[in-house]
């Protein structure tokens, strides 16, 4: 690990360093708790204290990040904030000019494609309002007409029928006069 912490070795030789090699005092002792409290604390520091460990690892990063890039990152925000203000100052208004330009002309067209469009919608309205009127006028003419046609129906009927009758007679006239003739000559 790189970092910035000392390490020592954590060994039953401490406590027993205080007595000199002999056997182990009882742990009344005041010597001895106080190196066992010592122990504990390196052990605690080592497991559960990670700020030299951070503390190195952070200090790598900020002489990786300013010494091996260079500043490099920096140039690049530079540039991006010089391209933001460019756009913000000179492209974003012209874009607007532009576009607004651009919407007038396209409301302008559409302005006048809408009066076109009512103007021959209007047309279409009196043309259909001229054929209606004709076909209404129309047809009340052909009603009349038909009035008159059913009106003559029985006129016509009655010629139709007198001229039947006439035919009628004038067949059985025919047909007597025929018999009459075969009467004749059945005699032979």
């Amino acid at each position: 690990m790189s970092g910035g912490g000392t390490e020592t070795p954590v060994t039953c030789e401490a406590a027993q360093g205080a007595s000199g090699g002999k056997k182990r005092d009882s742990l009344g002792t005041p010597g001895v708790a106080h190196l066992i409290i010592k122990d504990l604390g390196e052990i605690h520091s080592r497991l559960l204290d990670h700020r030299p460990v951070t503390q190195g690892e952070i200090r790598y990063f900020v002489k990786e990040f300013e010494e091996k890039r260079g500043l490099r990152e920096l140039r690049v925000l530079q540039n991006l904030k010089n391209m933001i203000q460019e756009t913000n100052e000179r492209m974003l208004p012209k874009c607007r000019e532009t576009m607004q330009n651009s919407l007038e002309e396209a409301l302008q067209r559409l302005q006048a494609a809408n009066d076109s469009i009512c103007r021959l919608q209007q047309r279409e309205q009196e043309q259909k309002k001229v054929i209606n009127e004709h076909l209404t006028a129309s047809e009340k003419r052909r009603l009349l007409q038909w009035e008159e046609f059913m009106k003559e129906q029985p006129q016509h009927r009655a010629e139709v029928d007198e001229e039947h009758r006439r035919a009628m007679e004038r067949l059985r006239e025919q047909y007597a006069t025929m018999e009459k003739d075969l009467a004749k000559f059945s005699t032979f």
